[in-house]
Parts: C-alpha cells; sequence; structure tokens
C-alpha cells in the first residue's frame, strides 16, 4: 500500500477545533501542541478500542505515570542491581585499579550515553526509545535491526536471574542444586516474576524502589561498620602474574551497560523532558556510589588477596567485617537485587516490543494493553519476552552472554550514530532538554570515549561469539523482511495508522499530519 502524507501549516487551537474536518475513514490526524498522552493516543489509531485506549483508560493510565523516584530506581536495576558481580575486576587487576574503574567507568561511559537518552527520550517520548531514534535517523530497517540487537541482550539477561535465584536457594535446599527440581525452580520462578509485571509499570516501579532500599541497606552498613578498620595500604595489594586485563574491562563493562534501556519506556514517564535527565543524573551518581563504597570498605578492611576474589566474595567480607547476620544479609540481598533486576529489564524489554509495534515494524497484537485492571500493561508483549527468556535460560551462557555483550556493543553504537545524525539533519526538532555540547565535534568527541570500549569489546570477541551475532543479525534482518512480506500480503494485522513515525518526523514542524494505511517496514 502507498503511504499518504497530507502537511499543511497549522492554525490556531481555537481555528484547529472549528475547523478541521473529521479525518475519512483509515485516516489518522496528528497535531502539533497536542500533550504528550494525546499524541501517544492519537499514535494508537483506529485500534484503541483493541489495545484498551479507551478515553476513559487514557485518563486512568496517564495517573499512573512514572515519576523521579521510581524511575530512578528503574534505571538503577537495569544498569547494576548492586556490586553483586564486581569481584571478578578484583581477581583481574586487584583493588586500586577496580576502585579506579568503578570511580571513572561510570562517568566516563554512563554520563555520555545518559546525556544522549535524556535528550532524544525527551524530544520523541513515545514507547521503544531507540528504536524510535534509528527509525527516525536512518530508516525502518535500522530500527528493526537496533531493536533486535538491544531485545536479544535483554531477554539473555533477564534469563540468568531465575537462575541465580535457585542458586542461593540451593545454599538453604540442596534438592535445587541440579536436576528436575532446578529446572522447574528456573521455570517457576521466571512464570512467577513475569506475572508481578502484568500488575502495572507504576507498581513495578515503586516496588523497585522498595527492593533498591533493601538491597543496598546491607552495603551502606558494612561501609559503616569497616570504614575505622580500612587501611589504604590494603588497596595497592597487586595481583599474583600479570593482570588480565579483559576480565577486567568485561567485568565493568558487565555491570555498568544499559543506561538507555528505560528510554523504551518514554511514553509511560510524567514530563520526560524533566523526569528523564534528573533520574539518569541521580542513577549515575547512586550506581557509582553503591559500586565504590562496599568495594573500598571490602578491600581495605580485609586482607583477602585479590585471587580469593571469586563471584559471591563480597558476603565472605561482610561476614569478617560485621558478622554471620551481615552476610547472610547480602545473600538475601542478592536474590532482592535479581528480582529487581528481572523486573525492571523485562518491562524494558516489554515496552520496547509495544513501542515496535506502534511504529509498524512489529504486528499490532503486540501493542494491547490490558483493559481490565486498568494498568495499560502491554500484555503480550510480556508474555511473548517471558517465552523467549525461558527458551534462553537453557542455553550454554558462556558465548551466548558475551554475543549478548557484544550485540549490545553494535546496537549502542547505531545508537550514538542516531544521535550525531539528527543533531545534524534535523536540528529544527525540538529538543526540550539538550546535551550541554552545542557543535557537532564536541558531541562526537564525548561519544568518542564509550564507542571506542564498544569497539574493544568488539574485537575482542572470539570466533565463536562473532558467528552466533552474525546469525542472530541475519535472523534480524530475515525478520525485518518477513514482516514487510506479511504487511504487503495482510497474513498478519499491523498497526494502519502509521504515526508513530510520521510523528516523529512532523510534530516538531508545527504540521497537521495526515497518515494513511501504508507499508513502512
Amino acid at each position: 500500500m502507498n503511504q499518504e502524507i497530507q502537511i499543511t501549516k497549522l492554525p490556531s487551537q481555537r481555528q484547529q477545533q472549528q475547523e478541521l474536518p473529521l479525518p475519512p475513514e483509515g485516516v489518522t490526524i496528528v497535531q502539533d501542541g497536542t500533550s504528550q498522552d494525546q499524541q501517544q493516543q492519537a499514535a494508537q489509531g483506529r485500534h484503541g478500542a483493541v489495545q484498551g485506549g479507551g478515553h476513559g483508560h487514557h485518563h486512568h493510565r496517564s495517573s499512573r505515570k512514572l515519576t523521579v523516584l521510581p524511575l530512578i530506581f528503574l534505571i538503577y536495576f537495569e544498569v547494576a542491581g548492586g556490586p553483586y558481580g564486581s569481584e571478578r575486576a578484583v581477581r583481574a587487576a586487584g583493588p586500586l585499579f577496580t576502585l579506579l574503574g568503578f570511580l571513572v567507568f561510570p562517568f566516563a561511559w554512563g554520563v555520555p550515553e545518559s546525556l544522549v537518552t535524556a535528550e532524544l527520550s525527551a524530544a520523541l517520548p513515545g514507547n521503544g526509545g531507540f528504536v524510535r531514534w534509528a527509525d527516525l535517523a536512518f530508516g525502518p530497517l535500522a530500527g528493526s535491526l537496533l531493536g533486535t540487537w538491544k531485545y536479544l541482550s535483554c531477554v539473555i539477561n533477564i534469563a540468568a536471574y531465575p537462575a541465580l535465584v535457585a542458586d542461593y536457594l540451593a545454599r538453604v535446599i540442596p534438592a535445587v542444586a541440579g536436576g528436575r527440581t532446578r529446572t522447574g525452580t528456573v521455570v517457576g520462578m521466571t512464570v512467577f516474576l513475569s506475572f508481578v509485571n502484568y500488575a502495572g509499570l507504576s507498581i513495578v516501579g515503586w516496588g523497585a524502589v522498595a527492593l533498591g532500599l533493601v538491597s543496598l541497606a546491607p552495603f551502606v552498613l558494612m561501609t559503616g561498620i569497616a570504614a575505622p578498620k580500612m587501611r589504604p595500604r590494603r588497596w595497592a595489594v597487586q595481583v599474583d602474574g600479570s593482570k588480565d586485563w579483559p576480565l577486567f574491562f568485561n567485568t565493568l563493562f558487565w555491570n555498568l551497560n544499559y543506561w538507555d534501556s528505560a528510554s523504551t519506556m518514554a511514553g509511560e514517564v510524567e514530563r520526560p523532558e524533566r523526569t528523564f535527565p534528573r533520574a539518569l543524573a541521580v542513577a549515575v551518581v547512586l550506581i557509582a556510589a553503591s559500586y565504590l563504597l562496599p568495594l573500598m570498605a571490602a578491600t581495605g578492611a580485609t586482607d583477602a588477596p585479590p585471587d580469593t576474589w571469586a563471584n559471591g566474595y563480597l558476603a565472605d567480607a561482610a561476614g569478617i567485617i560485621g558478622g554471620p547476620w551481615l552476610k547472610y544479609w547480602i545473600e538475601a540481598g542478592a536474590v532482592v537485587s535479581s528480582v529487581g533486576m528481572f523486573e525492571a529489564q523485562l518491562s524494558s524489554g516489554a515496552f520496547q516490543l509495544l513501542g515496535m509495534a506502534e511504529l509498524g515494524l512489529l504486528p499490532a497484537v503486540f501493542a494491547r494493553r490490558a483493559t481490565l485492571s486498568g494498568s495499560g500493561t502491554p500484555w503480550v508483549a510480556i508474555a511473548a519476552s517471558t517465552a523467549v527468556t525461558l527458551a534462553v535460560s537453557f542455553l550454554g551462557f558462556d558465548v551466548v552472554v558475551a554475543t549478548a555483550n557484544f550485540l549490545y556493543s553494535l546496537g549502542t553504537l547505531l545508537e550514538f550514530a542516531a544521535f550525531l545524525w539528527l543533531r545534524a539533519s534535523r536540528p529544527d526538532l525540538k529538543r526540550p532538554y539538550r546535551v550541554p555540547l552545542s557543535s557537532l565535534p564536541a558531541l562526537a568527541a564525548m561519544c568518542a570515549v564509550p564507542s571506542a570500549f564498544l569497539a574493544y569489546v568488539c574485537v575482542v570477541a572470539g570466533w565463536r561469539v562473532f558467528a552466533l551475532a552474525g546469525g542472530l543479525t541475519a535472523l534480524g534482518v530475515g525478520l525485518h523482511g518477513a514482516m514487510r512480506l506479511c504487511r504487503s500480503r495482510k497474513w498478519l494485522r499491523f498497526k494502519t495508522g502509521v504515526v508513530a513515525a510520521a510523528e516523529d518526523h512532523h510534530q516538531q514542524q508545527g504540521d497537521v499530519v495526515v497518515v494513511s494505511a501504508g507499508d513502512r517496514v
């Protein structure tokens, strides 16, 4: 089908209400000057009723939008969830380099990505986040491919958390350690935790606040108890033999990525042009402190050599510093943190699918929202993400996790390219929040440091990772082609008013955009 876009100069709001005729069947009108909520409601097109987008439901969903505090803790769990897993950096390069790494890396890596996320989430405040950015900058294929890379990386991460919970339960219930009992535990935890997401993003957000406070509390206590026992000379202890720099940098990367994940839920955030910059700024400081302070305490108050720092050693260090009760609390905090990361990242993945469906990159069924509960939950997207997570849970994780890092790196490089391209090619795009750098070379320099690290992650990947990532990328291109075919043959139902993309192209210019059914994908 051909896409028809009619653009006229926007008269006053009163004239709009009096003079604009009703759109013909199959056509959706989007007007500049509408609120974000109105734009999102318009973006649902003539299928709003199917998706639970009635007027009363719309107002109910508006009252449940994310504010600053829940968004801070959702970002916290999407990026970090606490210092669990950071122990391998000490083993690889020693305490001093680990402390320097977790001091510098959140700012050298996290700040540029956070600034890009804040600017583009405010400029294009719809669900789907980075998919919308790439789609606007480079077209539907780029948006679909970026969505594939990031989504696969996300679900691989999600699949690790129920397995981690099962590992901790096995310490209390030995039967969970292996066999069918472990499999049943992983499946049961995945299904149970996914049902929590059906309660709605507002509940997940405030739940993340509670989980974050509970999981951070034992580290605050450990740092306070350790303060008088810390000796700076312990931070200078060296590893035996040569330093394992690939392990060191991969550990930093694994613990401090996914700053952009919250962008997929931008359509659910109250006043994103104000909320995103504030939440990301606080989250950068919170995450840096949540790693740096416990690591300073554990390395400075104990005499353990670096080769004893395996995953889980922070709990052992807490036992040395404060006693068994603190050790058990930190072990319990690992379970709480895993639950928080599962919920936050499942929400991000589900709203990414919803946003891709609103763009016409996926069938319209993925944009369906729950209507009975009034939560507006994208229940089909959550169910699909849960199914993919269960499938990934039973794969071998060594190569798969490295592949997730590789795909994430490719996606983020494309994301930075979209940011720079939109700054150069779309200076007219309204940006309620702008990265405080005016020139394109300065912006490119800002993106250069994290881009260099992303390139390093890609280069050091082994041939198995290259092969698997290449196959998954080919799968993403094939999926895009399949969606084009299904749309042209009408085998599947897609959003008939392709408003989301046209809205991104034209809502900033004071235009009336009339979009009929079309083939974008």
